[in-house]
């Protein structure tokens, strides 16, 4: 899969919630109401990247997650990371 252009990847992220450009990643911050539901909201992740065969990098702080995505095998952002974004968008926590 090709590589976004800057403007792709500009017009992506505006129909993202929350996320944004980090070099060669984007990148989401999401503050769950506990440890317990941030783990849940890791595992309905986990259920997404599994089925799309694409997997972000994810730091857990207590209730705090950082998501990152980025297309290691196409060396930078592509297509399958807006679009997994747009899905992770679509479960995260009402108050994340």
């Amino acid at each position: 899969m090709a590589t976004l252009s800057d403007d792709d990847v500009s017009a992506g992220l505006s129909g993202l919630t929350d996320w944004r450009r980090d070099g060669d990643e984007i990148v989401r911050d999401v503050e769950c109401p506990s440890f317990s539901e941030a783990i849940s909201f890791v595992t309905r992740i986990a259920d997404l990247a599994e089925a799309a065969n694409h997997h972000p990098d994810i730091d857990i702080r207590y209730h705090k997650l950082r998501i990152a995505l980025t297309s290691h095998d196409a060396g930078g952002l592509t297509q399958r990371d807006l679009d997994l974004a747009a899905q992770i968008d679509a479960t995260a926590p009402a108050s994340g």
